[in-house]
């Protein structure tokens, strides 16, 4: 059987402007075409704070400019990020395995996760996102209901919740994708948050963490390995304090001592270490690898990262 990963992309993996990103998925196809020459099936997930921030933007301005139109709702915008991320990504990989005399199909399945509509993160919204508004328009959002924060000398912004992921709606295809031994890139930007009303899915006014989500997808896969690249070769304790120390090889007790601990921020480091151990103790054999873009081929040779088992 082959080793079946699932390879969660970062920032610096995407970039942030379209031109940006057009650069940034070449390097990304290199390394997910390594996987896939040694053997691994592979999916991925990927951030998309920049894009849909832009998108939500983009047609909120379009919005305002031409009365017939509606503002799009965070689900919308959501589902358009996975859409054009996806296809960038898609396209890259398909060449760089032809390229290698690889002839696999690569494919972007537009994700919907299931949340909680009693998740206290609806209580507290943490995201910020979107272009920067006056009083007057902060207020016209907020009397639709939604969160706004300021930003002193700036102006205000919308601010949405960030629940946690229950399930994958379209996990039957996702994982016949995978058995049937294609390279599947799923739960982009988190996936579309999704409430569950009988058989209606409603888009949530929210975002769900990148991280959390690939530890679901990892879960629901029933994958042998959480692969999550961020902006560091390993992760750090004691952040700039002398006794400051790099983490390699930590056991779950060890990660959850951390955590508790406080040595990671809330929204960095922790949601890759909380998704990287509910992952790991839903079966024996499981193991995360934490590291940088440019590092994965040392790190999964054992020579730096930061790994979970």
């Amino acid at each position: 059987m082959k080793k079946r990963v699932i390879v969660a992309l970062g920032h610096r993996a995407l970039g942030t402007t379209m031109p940006e990103q057009m650069e940034a998925v070449k390097k990304s196809a290199v390394t997910i075409a390594d996987l896939v020459e040694a053997g691994y099936q592979v999916a991925i997930t990927h951030s998309n704070a920049p894009q849909v921030g832009m998108i939500h933007t983009a047609l909120n301005e379009f919005a305002k400019q031409h009365e017939d139109y509606t503002a799009a709702p965070m689900s919308v915008c959501s589902a358009m990020s996975q859409g054009y991320i996806g296809y960038d990504l898609q396209n890259r990989i398909r060449e760089e395995l032809l390229n290698r005399g690889i002839f696999r199909t690569v494919s972007t399945v537009l994700t919907q996760v299931i949340v909680d509509p009693y998740d206290e993160a609806f209580y507290t919204p943490t995201k910020v996102l979107g272009r920067y508004m006056n009083a007057e328009e902060a207020n016209i959002e907020r009397k639709k209901g939604n969160y706004v924060v300021e930003e002193p000398g700036k102006g205000y912004r919308r601010i949405v919740s960030a629940p946690n992921p229950v399930s994958i709606v379209e996990i039957d295809a996702i994982r016949a994708l995978l058995d049937a031994n294609q390279i599947v890139i799923a739960c982009g930007g988190g996936g579309i948050p999704v409430l569950q009303q009988d058989n209606h899915l409603k888009g949530a006014s929210a975002v769900i963490e990148k991280d959390l989500a690939a530890g679901k997808l990892a879960e629901e896969t029933d994958a042998d390995q959480l692969i999550i690249l961020t902006s560091v070769e390993k992760v750090k304790i004691n952040m700039g304090r002398p006794e400051e120390e790099d983490l390699g090889e930590i056991t779950i007790s060890q990660a959850k001592e951390y955590m508790e601990a406080g040595h990671f921020g809330v929204y960095n480091m922790l949601p890759k270490f909380s998704a990287s151990v509910n992952f790991i103790e839903g079966r024996e054999g499981r193991s995360a690898l934490i590291t940088s873009f440019d590092k994965l081929g040392e790190a999964l040779k054992g020579k730096t990262g930061t790994v979970i088992r």
